[in-house]
């Protein structure tokens, strides 16, 4: 049976492959284990990445990974049923973040310990079965939050890196869409009908984040500045390669 066919926008195809060649993210024989939320963000990535696996002139193999946090109002039941029709190995695992974060964190947010958290899942999913990348669906607005969080909050010029190796030396993290403006995933997701899962974040259902703030500032920023954005990837572009630097 043919697998489904998804047509992508230029708009995404292109940034999405000039950020895999700037920073040599994908090379021959890896084997990219795709961290999948619900969100549109991931999904849309798992459509890109489908389509560089088909005409890339390299051979790469690609599965999804979801963490559930066990928090009430995550249904992640459709994400099986939707990976299943593209043929592709799909990995799940259940862990209580918010009651372990009750019990260990100290000093820290919620969100840092989630992150945390899950990312570690994420490893030893990918040491267990074999793959040597994780790929994350973060965005230029993500790295640009990020960046404003970072110099305002700690006084420090950092963001979110687009290709780097993890501590352990073992797996290569990839970020393909840092070059891609969320509001073009946004309008993907919904031209295309993706089964986005609402957010199970228990923070974000409580309180407004401190990226949320950030975002709304540069988003009425950009009204002001419509560069603005472009400007940013300009100043954070020698940041963002620690394999290839």
């Amino acid at each position: 049976m043919a697998l489904p066919r998804v047509i992508l926008p230029k708009l995404l195809v292109k940034p999405v492959g000039r950020a895999i060649s700037d920073f040599g993210m994908i090379k021959e024989g890896d084997k990219i284990l795709l961290a999948v939320s619900g969100g549109k963000d991931s999904l849309s990535l798992f459509h890109l990445l489908r389509h560089f696996q088909r005409h890339a002139p390299i051979k790469f193999d690609l599965g999804v990974v979801t963490i559930d946090p066990q928090v009430e109002g995550f249904e992640p039941q459709a994400l099986e049923v939707f990976f299943k029709k593209f043929d592709t190995p799909y990995f799940f695992e259940e862990f209580p973040i918010l009651e372990q974060a009750k019990e260990s964190m100290k000093g820290d947010s919620y969100c840092s310990f989630c992150a945390r958290i899950k990312r570690g899942l994420m490893y030893k999913i990918a040491r267990l079965e074999g793959y040597n990348v994780l790929a994350l669906g973060q965005h230029l607005d993500d790295l640009s939050e990020s960046l404003m969080m970072s110099m305002c909050h700690n006084g420090k010029i950092q963001t979110m890196k687009a290709h780097y190796i993890n501590d352990a030396k073992d797996l290569r993290i990839i970020r393909p869409m840092v070059y891609v403006r969320e509001r073009q995933l946004a309008d993907f997701a919904a031209s295309v009908n993706l089964p986005v899962i609402a957010d199970s974040c228990p923070a974000c259902f409580t309180m407004p984040t401190e990226r949320d703030h950030f975002k709304q500032w540069l988003l009425t920023e950009e009204k002001r500045t419509p560069n603005l954005y472009k400007n940013l990837l300009s100043a954070m572009r020698p940041m963002l390669d620690e394999v290839n630097d």
